[in-house]
């Protein structure tokens, strides 16, 4: 519904369901050593390239996300677009010499009080044809309404409130270093100047430079394997968040893990990260094998 802080947009529904070109990413171990680094990761195959961190999942599909956001949203809107969600199902981890195909479509989308969301469904798998893992991207338009919207929805990953009433099965305490936008940039091939420009980052409307969401993402993953799996990348099943606030450099990030449930042989862990006593991370949810 159109409010006095929305203004009224039509989105494109011939775009949903249609596939973006695939992308070819060949995967080296520089590259995953790399991206470790840049997220300050401490497990040690992560930083000798030798297994992917979970989130690294993102980069070889990263340059088909906006394409198929936009093929369904006016391209006028793309200074608009903010991530709203993410959620990585994993089939398998990926691995240096990993020759991966990817692409993506958008599924469904949707208008809201104070903007419009689309879900954009990638799947990534080995040029064999061998499944990797799926994601869901959900891009958020501010400020725009596409009305009641069509398609379909991203799974859901709700923090339930009642689990506050137990203990945490893990709290995490991290730090986002000065120069970590500038390391993960390059690592992760997203290049755009919010995280970059102080100065477009203000005319942006944001305080300044903002850590990417997805780098966040992958401080909670690395917090997640070290404190509940073991180490063990493999037994991650599912990684999935919704971003609540913006993190920006030097600040300190705490993410608190409850378990919420077990089924098919895994535990669930539902999750939020505050900074400076604000969620800047809602809705977090860890699906970990349980050997």
């Amino acid at each position: 519904m159109t409010t006095p802080k929305t203004n009224a947009v039509e989105f494109d529904t011939s775009g949903l369901d249609v596939w973006t070109d695939p992308e070819h990413f060949e995967v080296t171990a520089e590259r995953i050593a790399e991206y470790a680094a840049a997220t300050n990761d401490p497990i040690e195959r992560h930083l000798k390239g030798e297994i992917a961190p979970p989130v690294f999942a993102v980069v070889p599909v990263f340059m088909s996300m906006a394409p198929a956001a936009l093929s369904v949203a006016p391209v006028e809107l793309l200074m608009k677009l903010v991530h709203g969600e993410q959620d990585f199902l994993f089939h398998r981890p990926i691995y240096p010499g990993d020759h991966l195909v990817a692409r993506a479509k958008p599924i469904g989308f949707e208008g809201r009080d104070n903007g419009s969301t689309v879900v954009i469904y990638v799947e990534t798998k080995t040029d064999k044809g061998e499944l990797v893992n799926e994601q869901w991207m959900t891009a958020f338009f501010r400020k725009v309404d596409a009305g009641p919207g069509l398609g379909e929805k991203a799974p859901e990953h709700r923090f339930d409130e009642a689990l506050r009433a137990g203990s945490p099965a893990a709290v995490v305490n991290q730090h986002i270093d000065e120069d970590q936008t500038f390391r993960y940039s390059p690592a992760s091939g997203d290049p755009m100047p919010i995280h970059l420009d102080e100065e477009i980052a203000r005319m942006s409307g944001l305080p300044g430079i903002i850590n990417h969401g997805l780098c966040t993402m992958a401080f909670t993953s690395w917090g997640a394997l070290t404190e509940l799996a073991g180490g063990e990348t493999e037994r991650l099943r599912r990684l999935a968040v919704r971003f609540a606030k913006p993190v920006l450099p030097t600040q300190d990030i705490e993410t608190v893990f409850y378990k919420s449930g077990s089924a098919d042989g895994a535990t669930s862990y539902s999750y939020e990260t505050s900074a400076l006593g604000d969620l800047v991370i809602k809705d977090g949810l860890a699906v970990i094998a349980d050997n």
